[in-house]
């Protein structure tokens, strides 16, 4: 622990420390969101900081009531309901494509982890506050580069092929397995709504001379073929 900031961590709530509390759940929740508003994402820069700040009052409210007004509660009491409860706004960014898409992950993740620090400045924990948003930039922006290079070099693809007619089912597996493409699992959805195609949601596997675009192309130029896709 720096000694420097002890007054942060003292029985005292002064106004010094509870605003250099609260300026640094709006730096740290900033910090987060703003790696999520460049992507365009639902919770950006504002809904992050108001996240964090929400929860480093809530642990200032805790120690108010014990440190100042002499209640007899338990201080980690309302910080448990907000690790609890900011489930249910990560769970509104998290969406289920029609094509079996899970999209928000990251979002959701990230606003929890944003009440987490929010908790830490209100509590007067700086240095874990600091450390945990330098460590999330870090997964968000260097993290994010290595998944990519994982994912670009891995050899088991989801692949989505929505066609016309059931009867072009057959002949787009015949070109997969033509193409050296193992089929893993197979979803057919068969979407009785009017309007909509049915589909079909390949995972499969791949010798390295196979190439996934070109696998793409050719199933893409097959006769009742409608899109092709990786998930």
């Amino acid at each position: 622990m720096l000694e420097c900031l002890n007054f942060l961590r003292g029985t005292s709530l002064d106004w010094i420390s509870v605003t250099v509390r609260l300026v640094l759940a709006v730096i740290c929740g900033g910090i987060i969101g703003i790696e999520r508003e460049r992507k365009r994402r639902p919770a950006g820069f504002r809904t992050h900081i108001l996240i964090c700040l929400g929860a480093a009052m809530t642990t200032l409210t805790s120690q108010f009531l014990v440190l100042e007004m002499g209640l007899f509660t338990d201080m980690a009491r309302l910080g448990a309901q907000v690790i609890a409860g900011i489930g249910f706004i990560g769970a509104g960014t998290i969406i289920i494509t029609k094509r079996r898409q899970v999209k928000g992950l990251t979002t959701a993740a990230g606003l929890w982890t944003a009440a987490i620090v929010g908790l830490c400045c209100g509590a007067g924990y700086v240095e874990g506050a600091l450390a945990t948003t330098l460590v999330i930039i870090l997964a968000e922006l260097v993290f994010a580069r290595l998944e990519y290079f994982i994912v670009s070099n891995a050899r088991t693809f989801n692949l989505y092929v929505e066609y016309t007619d059931s009867g072009n089912l057959g002949s787009i597996i015949d070109t997969v397995k033509r193409k050296g493409g193992y089929i893993v699992d197979m979803e057919i959805t068969k979407n009785a709504a009017e309007g909509r195609n049915p589909c079909v949601i390949f995972s499969l596997s791949t010798p390295r001379k196979t190439s996934l675009q070109a696998l793409m192309t050719v199933i893409a130029k097959l006769d009742g073929v409608v899109s092709v896709e990786e998930l």
